[in-house]
């Protein structure tokens, strides 16, 4: 569908069409309108919605002010980190991260250019100036534009003689090892065609002073600044670049800034043209809490989150906001969840899973954890909610579910194991995995809020259907004493008063704490010993040496 411009609920000016390396990656969990309108940076929503953030959420921020003072400013490396530590923008778990993660990729950039001696290239230095590959016209295209920007974001290098150029591509933790064809061609392109640039908040990318010599040969880079690896994703000269760009990139680039496709989710945070959306489920008040005493960036949040900021605030912002994690192995229950989790999600795609052959291997699971998750699977089997399911009716595995509530500013995000219909309504089914028979003496939405947080949904209309044949299914398994796979199950009517009642009670009351944070305080306790950013929480370690 051809997007129409400029949509409902927005303003400004689209002649200006700028690219960047993440919209190259047609993400099925992002919005094609959304990345489209992300496209056009001088739209706007109307009027302007609020941007303040009381502390960075954006995990390489730091990492790159420190780099930039070390590298383009001179600044020593344990200088530049002490002012880091003095920053009052950043989370004091955030600045112990970054501070590892400057030190990992100053170590992989020296490793790169060892390797580099070795094959008898010559030394790269840092690269201030942006490099924006720029078309310019005097009349309107089609899609309105005159100007055309395409950037990639990253730590930019170069030979002395402009002759190589290099671009290192920051991930948060590990190498990112499923970037696209696309999104590969498209950096090596804005790196081998690009001009020095600088930019400016609601401007287009001026010429800045810089070498504009074409280089004859460009190498991309990914560095993972949480463990430290680093690999090259492309070793190209130019022409291999302009062809690859021309088979990879040019036909997602197309497609990208013309997309009208609705699909609301996550990314609805960053979208301009929330507001006029005629497909994200409006729900005013749904979480009965009231907003911050600032206004503040637009969220999302799910009953995820909203568990594990209950646990420990901190803890929700390195791992839920920055998306930290440990590289420390993962438990079993957790690895065993997720191959449980995989192997369901794939048979349900095509149907009921009851006569399906059990696998003889599980991703992530050894020959001996493995007893455990098929005893699981076949508990599941015997009783799979989508035996007898006529084939008229829908089954969707793990959907994203949306719904936003304007009043605070914030998208509400659900993903159902399934969401199938039945007889007019919907039904919504959760499979959780545990070690123990479930919820013994304690009620069961306040055990699993994801089930409270499902009736707030459904009471909002999403994901529609007739409310009065719609239900909510909790399956648990667990293993029993003989070793044998065994299964509880529960409905919820999420129509009944009461239920809606008890659900609006337990998520305002996870909800509240959260809307106001501030300051994403560390509260240590027992579950410290799993925290996934222990290493970066001193509160944590004295609890757990304490212990």
């Amino acid at each position: 569908m051809s997007l129409r411009l400029p949509p409902p609920g927005t303003n400004g000016d689209i002649r200006l069409i700028r690219t960047s390396l993440p919209l190259l990656r047609e993400d099925p969990q992002d919005c094609p309108r959304g990345n489209a309108l992300r496209a056009r940076p001088l739209l706007g929503q109307v009027p302007p919605r609020p941007r303040g953030k009381p502390v960075e959420d954006f995990a390489l921020g730091p990492v790159m002010s420190v780099l930039d003072a070390i590298e383009h400013a001179g600044e020593s490396v344990d200088s530049a980190l002490t002012r880091l530590l003095r920053n009052q923008r950043y989370h004091a778990g955030h600045v112990s991260w970054a501070e590892s993660a400057v030190r990992s990729y100053l170590r992989a950039r020296a490793a790169r250019e060892a390797q580099r001696r070795v094959l008898g290239r010559p030394p790269t230095l840092p690269v201030r100036a942006q490099w924006t590959a720029i078309a310019q016209s005097e009349v309107p295209d089609a899609r309105g534009a005159i100007r055309y920007e395409r950037t990639a974001w990253g730590r930019r290098y170069a030979s002395a003689d402009g002759s190589e150029r290099e671009l290192w591509l920051l991930s948060v933790n590990s190498v990112k090892k499923d970037r696209p064809p696309a999104e590969i061609a498209e950096a090596a392109a804005v790196t081998a065609t690009g001009l020095p640039s600088r930019s400016a908040f609601q401007d287009i990318f001026r010429p800045a002073p810089g070498r504009t010599v074409r280089p004859q040969r460009v190498r991309i880079v990914g560095v993972g600044c949480g463990k430290g690896d680093h690999d090259v994703l492309a070793d190209w000269d130019a022409d291999e670049v302009e062809r690859r760009f021309t088979k990879d990139a040019k036909p997602v680039l197309r497609r990208v800034i013309e997309d009208d496709r609705l699909n609301p989710g996550s990314s609805c945070t960053r979208c301009e043209g929330l507001v006029a959306c005629e497909q994200l489920r409006r729900a005013p008040g749904v979480l009965g809490v009231p907003g911050p005493r600032r206004p503040r960036t637009r969220r999302s949040v799910s009953a995820s989150d909203l568990r594990v900021h209950a646990r420990c605030p901190a803890q929700f912002h390195l791992t839920r906001v920055l998306h930290l994690k440990s590289e420390d192995p993962e438990s079993e229950p957790i690895r065993r969840g997720r191959a449980v989790d995989e192997w369901l999600n794939l048979r349900h795609a095509h149907g009921c899973c009851r006569m399906a052959p059990l696998p003889d291997a599980l991703p992530g699971l050894s020959p001996a954890e493995l007893t455990t998750a098929l005893a699981l699977l076949a508990e599941h089997q015997r009783a799979c909610p989508l035996d007898g399911l006529p084939s008229d009716e829908v089954v969707r595995v793990q959907p994203r579910l949306t719904a936003y509530d304007p009043e605070l500013d914030v998208v509400l995000i659900a993903d159902p194991d399934l969401l199938y219909t039945r007889s007019g309504g919907w039904i919504w089914h959760e499979t959780k995995t545990a070690a123990k028979p479930p919820w013994e003496g304690r009620a069961l939405m306040e055990t699993y809020p994801q089930l409270a947080f499902a009736v707030l949904m459904m009471s909002a209309g999403v994901p529609g259907g007739d409310p009065r044949r719609s239900l909510i299914e909790l399956e648990v398994l667990y293993r029993g004493e003989e070793g044998t796979g065994k299964s509880r199950s529960e409905e919820i009517d999420p129509g009944d008063p009461d239920t809606l009642t008890e659900a609006r009670r337990i998520i305002a009351g996870l909800a509240g704490p959260w809307a106001v944070d501030e300051t994403y305080a560390p509260t240590p306790g027992g579950h410290c010993g799993g925290c996934d950013v222990l290493a970066h929480c001193p509160a944590g370690r004295a609890c757990m040496e304490a212990r």
